[in-house]
């Protein structure tokens, strides 16, 4: 890790947080998320390599801890009592972004935010208990970032990366800046409805709950 060579609290923190990527893994333990497969699925974009080396660079500046799991395989990570500590900052960030920064097509990824939807931000309240697949298509995305599913199954989500199989109960199909807008409560998800920048085609009744099941505002881990 580099250094300023300067004594100044700032420059000190600078150091550590100011890395790339370095927020949102904070961020992302935030949320609970303690394994290297789910802290990379909230950084998409992020080299395993990278990865890899912040981790190590946040273990070694005692802003986590790294145990092992209990069946051998990989690891858990936690933050310390000083990587809690940046809640704080890393919600001051949060809210000046909110203040300052504009939402553009660059930042809607609509993969990251179903990512978020299903592991921090997706209601307790009315979700299917019996085996239902939500199938969302975004059109404007390569390929590779076209297609995702949610699997519902007593009364709990997971989010799929290819086709979990059986029947298509509701299939989303939507502009990603109007979803990840909508997501992020910006946008009436009936508005986008309406104006055709979502569609929704499928039971109806799911289709009408589907976005109930949003909180909109993420849980931070206790």
């Amino acid at each position: 890790m580099k250094t300023y060579k300067q004594y100044c609290p700032i420059a000190r923190t600078s150091e550590i947080l100011a890395e790339r990527w370095t927020p949102l893994i904070v961020r992302n333990l935030m949320f609970g998320l303690d394994t290297f497969t789910d802290l990379s699925r909230g950084v998409p974009a992020m080299s395993r390599s990278m990865l890899i080396k912040r981790l190590d660079q946040l273990e070694r500046a005692n802003i986590i801890t790294k145990t092992e799991k209990d069946n051998g395989h990989g690891h858990r990570y936690e933050l310390t009592d000083a990587g809690r500590d940046l809640t704080g900052i890393i919600l001051q960030m949060a809210e000046w972004g909110d203040r300052w920064v504009e939402i553009t097509a660059e930042h809607s990824d609509p993969g990251v935010a179903l990512w978020f939807w299903a592991q921090v931000q997706m209601s307790d309240l009315g979700l299917p208990v019996e085996r239902t697949v939500v199938a969302f298509s975004f059109p404007d995305q390569p390929p590779s970032n076209r297609h995702y599913w949610f699997l519902c199954d007593d009364s709990e989500i997971e989010m799929c990366y290819s086709d979990p199989g059986g029947p298509i109960d509701l299939h989303v199909t939507a502009e990603s800046l109007a979803f990840v807008n909508w997501h992020y409560g910006t946008l009436e998800w009936t508005q986008a409805v309406n104006d055709g920048r979502i569609i929704v085609s499928g039971n109806r009744e799911l289709a009408r709950a589907l976005p109930t099941w949003n909180t909109h505002a993420p849980v931070l881990a206790r």
